[in-house]
């Protein structure tokens, strides 16, 4: 692909919240795990959903749902955190689902209404208009403001022996980097639509050979 054409286009990871669909730069995104028990830490904003101890790191987890005044919500089996990178700071957000990832061009983004939009909404990016969907593309630099993003680092500053280790529950995409090199993008796609399209499998109970048949029957 050449770079015209590629200057034409851009990857989004897409997301729902509230069963809306949401889009974020490919190449803020660092990892995606599963939902799992987060700790919580006393005395931090609403937004906060706490910490997680991701290999070694505390990394802090915004729960998105809060930050934008939608409801609640409950948490499923298709709850994920997607680990992203705001200012320079790991931070995990916490959506209702990964649906996939995308490219789509430029020219199909559409710049958010002055009807939604306002001072403190200067995050939306804009609309992406797709077939079956409109996507809203969210500026990940300006999600959280200065003085949240302050706050995020000082729920880090604890240390990471105090947080479980959640290493052990990482989905299938875990250890997702540089989203910009197309290979990995890819196949982290590959390995997105496997875990969406692939139901688990029972578990089956182990057939006797017909040796152990033989011998129990002697």
């Amino acid at each position: 692909m050449s770079s015209s054409s590629t200057s034409l286009e851009q990857q989004l990871v897409i997301f729902t919240l509230s069963n809306e669909s949401y889009g974020v730069d490919i190449a803020k995104v660092s990892g995606i795990e599963r939902m799992h028990e987060v700790t919580r830490v006393p005395r931090t904003p609403e937004f906060v959903q706490g910490v997680i101890n991701l290999r070694g790191r505390v990394i802090p987890v915004v729960h998105l749902r809060r930050l934008f005044n939608l409801p609640e919500g409950d948490v499923t089996k298709e709850t994920r955190i997607v680990v992203v990178d705001i200012g320079g700071q790991p931070i995990g957000i916490q959506v209702d689902e990964v649906t996939e990832v995308l490219t789509i061009a430029t020219d199909s983004i559409d710049p958010a209404s002055a009807v939604i939009t306002s001072a403190d909404s200067d995050y939306l990016l804009g609309i992406a208009k797709l077939d079956d969907k409109l996507v809203i593309l969210l500026d990940l630099e300006k999600v959280l403001s200065v003085n949240q993003t302050s706050q995020l680092s000082k729920v880090t500053s604890r240390d990471s022996k105090e947080v479980p280790n959640t290493v052990e529950v990482n989905t299938s995409e875990q250890e997702v980097e540089a989203f910009t090199d197309s290979g990995a993008v890819a196949e982290f796609e590959e390995e997105l639509s496997q875990e969406l399209e692939s139901p688990a499998k029972p578990k089956t109970k182990a057939k006797k050979s017909k040796n152990t048949k033989k011998a129990s029957s002697k």
